[in-house]
Order: C-alpha cells, then sequence, then structure tokens
C-alpha cells in the first residue's frame, strides 16, 4: 500500500493542443482548466507556447502567441518565469517538447537552457 506522499509524489504537465496559435491564444482566455505554466501545442504552426495571461511561444515562430523576451545579462530562465507569474520549469518543459517533436526553439532562449535540452535535437 502507498503512503499518502509516495501517492502524491508527482507533477502534473498538462499539454493543450490547438489547431492554430489563435485558437489556442482565445482558449487560454476563457478556458478556466487551462492554468498557468501549461503547455500548449500547435503542430500544424509548429509552435509550442506557454499558457498565461498574454501566452507566449517558446519556439522560433510564435504564430498569434506573443514572443518571450530573452533573459538579459545575469538573469535566467527562473527570472523570465517568476516576471511572468508561471510555474518554475514551465519553459524548460515546453523547450523539451518542442526538441521531441524537432521544433526549433526561439534563438534568444537556447543560451539558457540546461545544456543537455540545448543540445537536444542540435544533430
Amino acid at each position: 500500500m502507498l503512503t499518502d506522499s509516495e501517492r502524491f509524489a508527482f507533477s502534473v504537465w498538462r499539454i493543450h493542443a490547438f489547431a492554430s496559435t489563435g485558437n489556442a491564444y482565445d482558449a487560454v482566455q476563457t478556458d478556466e482548466s487551462i492554468a498557468a505554466g501549461d503547455t500548449l501545442l500547435v503542430l500544424d504552426e509548429r509552435v509550442v507556447g506557454v499558457a498565461m495571461t498574454w501566452p507566449f511561444a517558446i519556439t522560433a515562430q510564435p504564430g498569434k502567441l506573443h514572443a518571450v523576451c530573452a533573459p538579459g545579462a545575469g538573469e535566467t530562465l527562473g527570472h523570465i518565469e517568476r516576471a511572468l507569474d508561471v510555474p518554475d520549469g514551465s519553459i524548460a518543459r515546453a523547450c523539451h517538447l518542442a526538441r521531441t517533436l524537432g521544433i526549433a526553439i526561439d534563438a534568444g532562449l537556447v543560451p539558457w537552457l540546461s545544456e543537455p535540452l540545448a543540445r537536444d535535437g542540435d544533430d
């Protein structure tokens, strides 16, 4: 039998798939089941993004989502996540999905990704 700490020792990664980035943007504004930090996926446009009040893309092509500003000198992805009020790891998870699917990540974010993730898919 599992203890409470074993039963609840997981984190949820929600990925919402849409037909277009316009649909994704609208859904984030109206669907309460989409939480800040959830990953947005639009395969037809090759866009991966992060849900928040103003959903943003982490991919080279943002579609109708906002583009994220790269961290400045001395900043990390954590700084961006805190500034945008999304949970820690939201950007890294979205980048991981994009790399897994072979979708180019915004070049401004690549220097701030962890080394294995930054190399993923660069073959």
